[in-house]
């Protein structure tokens, strides 16, 4: 065989294996985000039985085929699915495991991200506001995957070669960001660092509120690029 055709057989081979992989990953992915809709959804329902209190935000607000938003109390939690599929780098130490040494295509992964915002940053279109990436999920093709993020989110899901998705694992999922970010607070800034402030950015603050606002930060008081945290 000559060299074009060595090179095309790998082309097909590649496209055969593991452009069909990386496709079946994205199929099923998002089979599993909108389960974790269905999911927010119940899991809302279930909190209003006992919760009647009309001040406290329990809603779901579905963006599309790669996003919706639960808001809960004061907080918003942001799921994303990514539409793109993603190969652990080389140098991470799970390559190392019995898992993906006996097949390298359990390295591949969809990945919902779950960001953490105050609700109000959302609901008034705080645009300099801050979240928070406060947990990960990694899939791959064969329904295995792990989480990777703050708090419970970065202990309890970890296994990767025995963790394998079912409804109750996302009711899992769910439940703990949701009391991860309810118990996720806003800091008061050291007031020594916020005793100074100018005209102009008091003006800005009452005309358009953008004060930079994030659950681990204060006020951007002394210049654009100084945060007080």
């Amino acid at each position: 065989m000559d060299k074009k055709h060595e090179r095309r057989e790998a082309i097909i081979d590649l496209l055969v294996n593991k452009a069909a992989m990386k496709q079946d990953i994205a199929d099923y992915s998002e089979g599993v985000f909108e389960s974790f809709k269905v999911v927010v959804q119940d899991e809302l329902k279930e909190l209003r039985k006992h919760v009647d209190d009309s001040r406290v935000r329990l809603i779901y607000e579905d963006k599309g085929k790669y996003e919706f938003r639960l808001h809960i109390g004061s907080d918003t939690l942001v799921f994303q699915l990514h539409s793109n599929i993603f190969r652990f780098d080389d140098e991470n130490p799970l390559w190392e495991s019995d898992y993906l040494k006996e097949n390298g295509a359990n390295g591949f992964f969809a990945i919902i991200n779950i960001f953490n915002f105050l609700a109000e940053s959302v609901e008034q279109n705080r645009m300099n506001d801050i979240g928070y990436l406060i947990g990960r999920m990694l899939m791959n093709h064969n329904y295995h995957f792990m989480v990777e993020g703050k708090g419970p989110l970065n202990t309890q899901f970890k296994d990767l070669e025995n963790n394998v998705l079912t409804d109750e694992v996302q009711r899992q999922i769910v439940q703990t960001a949701m009391a991860f970010a309810i118990n996720f607070d806003l800091v008061v800034p050291p007031y020594e660092r916020v005793q100074a402030i100018s005209v102009a950015q008091v003006n800005q603050i009452s005309s358009d509120l953008q004060t930079a606002t994030g659950k681990r930060l204060g006020f951007k008081f002394s210049s654009e690029d100084d945060v007080i945290f």
